[in-house]
């Protein structure tokens, strides 16, 4: 079999609008998208390797995505991403020691102008038992909605 060179992950969301997603992901992802066309946005991401664009489509309600998020190596790594978000006028959220999807965690989240749920996590202690967390999975990644702004969010919560 020949070995296949890949470069990147892509991932395309539809977003209501371009503009307002762009200024989002900046402060996100802490860069400026690499082209920008009318109702599209291609961010260029060099860690994680991402390449990710905004296409501006009418649509209503929220999409079947889940969340998206970003594991990275440490605790330290994770408040490091909440407090670089803070700083760039984001909202995170933070959820520590929480037990999802047979795994210990620590993440923070952030909600993109869409609603999109995007986590940057680190598992502490992975392939729990089920007894260990038969409570805390029975409601992992059941959306709830909180009100950010004066406008009601889906906030899914002790999400993997």
């Amino acid at each position: 079999m020949t070995a296949i060179n890949t470069l990147k992950a892509h991932l395309a969301l539809n977003v209501r609008n371009v503009e307002a997603s762009i200024e989002f992901y900046k402060k996100m992802l802490v860069i400026e998208p690499s082209k920008v066309r009318t109702g599209y946005a291609k961010f260029d991401i060099q860690n994680p390797p991402l390449n990710l664009t905004l296409n501006q489509v009418p649509f209503e309600g929220s999409g079947a995505l889940s969340h998206l998020g970003i594991q990275v190596a440490s605790t330290g790594d994770v408040i490091a991403m909440k407090d670089l978000w803070q700083e760039k006028g984001l909202i995170p959220r933070e959820e520590m020691q929480t037990t999802c999807c047979y795994a210990l965690q620590d993440k923070a989240w952030v909600s993109d102008p869409d609603g999109n749920e995007w986590e940057v996590f680190v598992v502490l202690e992975d392939n729990l038992g089920e007894e260990a967390v038969k409570s805390a999975d029975a409601t992992c990644c059941t959306p709830t909605f909180i009100e950010i702004g004066g406008k009601k969010q889906n906030v899914t919560t002790a999400c993997c």
